[in-house]
């Protein structure tokens, strides 16, 4: 548990990095709408035991983070502003609801302001998970992160998806989008 908040903590420490880099994001605003004609691709990984559709105008970005991990993968648009990472995890026997209880407290240890949305079980299409939706806000600007926690032969998958939070209702929605085409075997 320890790896996977820290790499979340990672996950969220670039996606703040990337909303606080004071570059003007109407020139990334306007490709992300030339790049919306793209159609969404397939993400397989761990040997075909997980597949997500990944939108429009994002791409793998897992080399640009100066990681040799093979068990996180990172995709997100050019801005940086949206990102999907994904964790394969050690092997636990700790229940996913408790797992997630713990993620909570860690990011509300980091961010005192944190909006926990929901932390609810699911079900992706026949498997178990467990998602934790917040909202975390730093210099004036709000990101979405809904965080999907399931098993893989006995090891914990995290996927994270965060996502800028001016419209909150449309990031729920693009973040549930996401979450809907995950299919764990």
């Amino acid at each position: 548990m320890r790896n996977i908040a820290k790499y979340v903590g990672i996950g969220l420490l670039v996606m703040g990095l990337a909303a606080c880099d004071g570059k003007n994001d109407k020139a990334a605003a306007n490709d992300n709408g030339a790049s919306s004609s793209q159609s969404a691709q397939t993400v397989n990984l761990m040997d075909g035991k997980l597949n997500f559709k990944l939108p429009a105008g994002m791409s793998d970005k897992s080399g640009k983070l100066g990681t040799q991990a093979n068990n996180m993968h990172v995709y997100a648009d050019e801005s940086g502003q949206k990102a999907i990472i994904v964790i394969n995890g050690d092997a636990t026997s700790e229940a996913l609801d408790v797992l997630a209880k713990r993620l909570e407290a860690q990011q509300r240890n980091r961010d005192p302001q944190l909006q926990v949305v929901t932390n609810k079980s699911i079900d992706l299409k026949g498997q178990p998970a467990q998602q934790l939706d917040t909202v975390i806000s730093a210099n004036n600007q709000s990101s979405w992160s809904s965080v999907v926690l399931s098993k893989v032969d006995g090891k914990l998958l995290t996927l994270q998806i965060t996502l800028p939070a001016d419209n909150q209702q449309q990031a729920q929605t693009d973040a549930e989008n996401i979450i809907n085409t995950i299919e764990l075997k």
